[in-house]
């Protein structure tokens, strides 16, 4: 199952918009029930006010009703592992559990798997704010 997220994720990348960094990223989620959301990064001139392929698939995960969130692949054309920065794991915490998988990725495929939990051991929980 995790390369055709791989899959998704590469083709999300090669849309990406990144003329500054020149370093594309690309993301897919896939929920519970089998839906894949993915995303590219996106870049402005006023930096850093772009987002993150994370957060674009995050947007359409969200317009698209949502879920849990099962399944994470990352992927960058010029990194091997390329993890979700800080914020990004934040945002992904808040629609998944611990135990959520997330593929790291090179050109070829997935290249290690971790897990939310791992990434984001002390991340904010939303039931704690309400």
């Amino acid at each position: 199952m995790s390369h055709d997220l791989f899959e998704a994720a590469r083709a999300a990348m090669a849309k990406a918009y990144a003329p500054y960094s020149k370093f594309p990223v690309g993301a897919a989620l896939r929920t519970e029930d089998g839906r894949v959301f993915a995303g590219a990064n996106i870049e402005v001139a006023s930096y850093p006010e772009g987002w993150c392929a994370e957060t674009t698939a995050l947007g359409h995960y969200i317009m698209g009703g949502g879920g849990r969130i099962t399944e994470i692949a990352v992927v960058a054309e010029r990194m091997a592992k390329c993890s979700p920065c800080g914020g990004c794991r934040q945002r992904l915490a808040e629609f998944c559990r611990p135990e959520t998988k997330l593929y790291l990725c090179d050109n070829g495929g997935v290249v290690e798997t971790v897990t939310m939990g791992l990434m984001l051991p002390y991340g904010f929980q939303g039931d704690i704010l309400k």
